[in-house]
């Protein structure tokens, strides 16, 4: 009976997945706007990536001892499914910005520079993550309050309307509409307000699906459970930046922006009727997920109780510790490589290979392998543990870091940097996917999480400004080109260099939290 139920689960994600990545390929053709040297380029990454969720799927082992019916089975899937989706169009509507970039920077500003230089982009996205960062004060409670389907329904709704009004500045930007001298002389205020305000709503994201999630897994299946969620989240990395740079060349500047306010509008219809808190709204059974809830039947306890009880808890702050780390070397690499890429061109041809061109697949890629493996590991390894993971990642984080000082300015650093993801979004993933419901229980994980999630993109404000000061400046010429200290390599070796202590630090706390495994009063079973 446990060998079939497993096999329903494989066969019902795997076919989920697979449906979800001929959607995208689809899309993919039809932005390809009918030329078919650009869909015939897009056939060969998005083949990967099939192959790819494919395999990890079908290699999944059974979770030992977890027996359910395959009715809850069914409407587990049917409950994550739309959820994972949303947030994977919320990251289309957060890394936009970054696609945006793109066109933004051969575009003149009120000051005669780039409308939106490395230095922009700095200030506009370091707001954002800190106002990411420091919203768990507020929607962090409000979701353990609330519910996780509320606090979806928030992000996608809040994230669908900034996304709108960026999307019509864009426009009038480009076609001198309405106010259009005001836009372009108030760029970076305008922009790293709207950004800041979108950032508030996407913070509900992460907490509403560890909010979600939480009730309908057991302890010992969110390694594995958690990874394969942590595919359709990885599918936004993919939104984001192939998906997103395809929209720019074939549509539009303002469609960078458009495109995830109308996928996040429609997929706020779906989870208002689709999605569910709790098996027992579904009219399932709940059941102890044996976390740091179980055996807690006692009354919700205030918001500022659970603050104080999460931050005098050294588990969660070494996770959280780590999780800053993550958040400054995840977005180190993920923001900037394509960027540096194009900037150098002229002295390292990396511009069109095939890492640049599928950057968004292979960080896809990436966050399957990375995810999947760390959550397998870590349920049929170290017994659910999750620090014994964190530190191997980390150690490979490490490694790649000091290599990348002396390989960045070669062919190889591509492919480096794409291996390196794969070790922070694995770990990314484990601890604030998992370790949060683990450690937070069900009942106040919306805090813990809200807690590791806005450590995570207080480091990555920290990387934001860190190099939005440090990196070189564009200059553009009278053709509008890139010139300058910005186009030599040698301008560029903070970039690497900065990644060295944030790894080691990072490796160093996650030895803290080697055996640490969640208890719960009533020890769960």
């Amino acid at each position: 009976m446990q060998a079939q139920s497993s096999t329903r689960t494989r066969r019902a994600l795997t076919a989920s997945l697979t449906f979800i990545i001929t959607m995208l390929f689809a899309t993919s053709a039809f932005a390809a706007d009918g030329d078919k040297p650009g869909f015939f380029e897009k056939l060969a990454p998005i083949a990967i990536l099939l192959v790819v969720v494919t395999f990890v799927i079908s290699r999944l082992p059974k979770v030992e001892g977890i027996n359910h019916s395959a009715a809850f089975e069914r409407r587990r899937v049917f409950n994550w499914l739309p959820l994972g989706l949303t947030y994977a169009f919320l990251y289309m509507g957060r890394y936009n910005l970054k696609v945006s970039k793109f066109a933004f920077e051969n575009m003149q500003g009120a000051d005669g520079g780039a409308m939106m230089g490395n230095d922009d982009f700095g200030f506009i996205f370091g707001v954002g993550t800190i106002v990411y960062g420091c919203s768990f004060l507020i929607n962090g409670p409000l979701t353990d309050r609330m519910g996780g389907k509320f606090s979806i329904l928030m992000g996608a709704g809040g994230s669908m309307v900034m996304n709108l009004i960026m999307g019509l500045c864009s426009l009038s930007l480009l076609h001198a509409g309405p106010m259009h001298e005001a836009i372009a002389g108030n760029f970076r205020i305008l922009f790293s307000v709207l950004y800041g305000i979108n950032m508030y709503f996407q913070s509900f994201g992460a907490v509403a699906i560890v909010k979600v999630n939480a009730p309908w897994f057991h302890v010992r299946e969110r390694g594995v459970f958690g990874a394969i969620f942590g595919i359709l989240i990885s599918l936004g990395v993919y939104f984001a930046f192939d998906l997103g740079y395809l929209i720019l060349n074939s549509w539009g500047l303002e469609w960078v922006f458009l495109t995830p306010a109308v996928l996040l509008a429609l997929f706020w219809v779906i989870d208002f009727f689709v999605v569910k808190n709790t098996p027992g709204d579904a009219g399932l059974l709940d059941f102890d997920t044996a976390d740091a809830s179980s055996g807690d039947d006692g009354p919700r306890l205030p918001a500022m109780q659970v603050f104080k009880m999460m931050l005098t808890n050294p588990i969660i702050l070494t996770i959280a510790g780590i999780e800053f780390c993550s958040g400054f070397l995840r977005q180190a690499i993920m923001q900037w490589y394509r960027t540096f890429a194009k900037q150098t061109d002229i002295a390292l041809h990396l511009k069109g290979d095939f890492v640049y061109e599928n950057w968004g697949m292979l960080l896809c890629c990436a966050g399957i392998l990375g995810g999947v493996t760390a959550g397998i590991i870590s349920d049929r390894v170290f017994q659910s543990r999750r620090g014994p993971v964190a530190f191997i990642l980390y150690a490979v984080m490490l490694l790649g870091s000091i290599s990348l000082v002396f390989l960045y300015d070669t062919p190889y650093v591509g492919w480096l940097v794409v291996f390196m993801s794969m070790a922070v979004i694995g770990v990314h993933g484990m601890l604030s996917g998992t370790a949060s419901m683990d450690f937070g229980g069900k009942k106040n994980v919306g805090v813990a999480v809200g807690i590791i999630d806005g450590f995570v993109y207080l480091g990555t404000a920290v990387m934001s400004f860190t190099y939005g000061a440090i990196l070189p400046k564009e200059e553009l010429s009278d053709a509008g080109e890139l010139v300058g200290a910005v186009t030599d390599p040698a301008n560029w070796i903070g970039w690497p260099v900065a990644m060295i202590p944030f790894a080691l630090v990072g490796a160093l706390l996650a030895t803290r939290v080697w055996n640490a495994k969640p208890k719960g009063k009533g020890g769960g079973h």
